[in-house]
């Protein structure tokens, strides 16, 4: 039995005294950071200001066509509806950020090339991270016995950004993504529902001061004031969420960005402090951090589905996935090359393909 196990084999957390649960949150941190998690936090499940955010920017409509924002009521921002029992929630964080020999901006510089959204060039975090947070729950259980406790990874109506503020993970910057101090905001969340009453960390204090480099580079404008952001301009959800046509006016807006953006993560000062990530799993696959629109464009379904097995650019599918080269290719510059792989799509099986082609080549005459 190693010192760890020594210090927790004696503790019933629903009826220990104060002192046996700060060894028991210290103990879970020290099992997450060997589990690959760069930081881990506890906090309560009260978020009654995030609620009121939130309810605020679906009534205004931001969320455009996510209905499922909308869809579970206040089961978003209060736990114990989600999963009862819930009184505390422990916070993770993995960094993503791939060391890369081409960095993120020379990509956007180079509009026949292809940009992927950084956390989108390896595997789905989202099995990862479940996998790593269920072997966090199962140690807890196997030292403690039997708790309430559910795992999360993006997969349920959870307000995991406003969590791991209060959590002491990072603050939620202007972009609406979270922040810290010595990482920048190249990183995925995960949660632990639990009914054991752990001690809570000190809430992360915001340090986004008067920057607004987020606000001034966003291709689009869709940080629309300070915290929030209109989905149905940003061009994360236009590539990955939209599965309708792309509004004309956002297409030469958004470059050559076919998933997702990163462009107010790359122009925010504070990630400069960030480092590679150490999960191999999250290194760039098949090339997508430096290839070209013309040779994904030229995919076929089937190649689309090898390529992006276990990816979480799968989840467009391959329609979308034209949809967005298509859109590329028109903001490209001028190439009998690129004008063939265009007419080479006019006759597509989807108007919605053969739509944006159209738009494409019109740019181009």
């Amino acid at each position: 039995m190693d010192d760890v196990q020594k210090e927790t084999a004696h503790i019933h957390p629903h009826d220990s005294d104060g002192k046996d649960l700060i060894v028991l949150a210290s103990t879970i941190k020290h099992w997450g950071k060997e589990l690959g998690f760069q930081h881990i936090g506890f906090s309560d499940t009260r978020l009654e200001e995030a609620e009121s955010h939130l309810l605020g920017w679906l009534e205004s409509g931001y969320h455009g066509n996510m209905e499922y924002m909308a869809r579970h009521g206040t089961k978003r921002s209060r736990p114990d509806e989600l999963e009862p029992g819930t009184i505390s929630v422990i916070s993770v964080r993995m960094d993503y950020l791939p060391a890369e020999d081409d960095d993120p901006e020379h990509i956007l510089n180079h509009p026949e090339q292809a940009y992927i959204a950084r956390y989108a060039l390896g595997r789905d975090y989202h099995k990862i991270i479940r996998q790593r947070l269920q072997k966090l729950a199962t140690r807890i259980e196997k030292e403690i016995g039997s708790f309430g406790y559910r795992v999360f990874t993006d997969s349920a109506p959870v307000l995991e950004k406003a969590l791991a503020e209060k959590a002491g993970l990072g603050w939620i910057g202007k972009h609406s993504n979270l922040l810290a101090e010595q990482t920048g905001s190249w990183f995925f969340l995960g949660e632990i529902y639990t009914d054991l009453p752990l001690p809570t960390d000190t809430p992360s204090v915001n340090h986004c001061g008067t920057c607004t480099s987020c606000i001034d580079i966003c291709p689009t404008k869709a940080i629309i004031a300070p915290y929030t952001v209109d989905a149905r301009l940003c061009i994360s959800y236009l590539t990955i969420e939209l599965r309708e046509s792309i509004p004309v006016e956002l297409r030469p807006l958004m470059g050559n960005r076919i998933y997702g953006c990163d462009d107010c993560q790359l122009t925010c000062p504070w990630n400069r402090f960030a480092t590679p990530t150490p999960e191999a799993d999250f290194l760039p696959r098949h090339k997508l951090d430096n290839i070209s629109l013309l040779e994904l464009f030229s995919w076929t379904e089937d190649e689309f589905l090898s390529n992006t097995e276990g990816s979480p650019i799968r989840r467009i599918g391959y329609e979308c996935w034209l949809r967005n080269i298509a859109v590329a290719l028109g903001n490209a510059p001028i190439s009998h090359e690129t004008i063939n792989a265009l007419k080479m799509r006019q006759d597509h099986k989807s108007s919605l393909v053969r739509e944006h082609v159209q738009w494409a080549l019109e740019q181009h005459t």
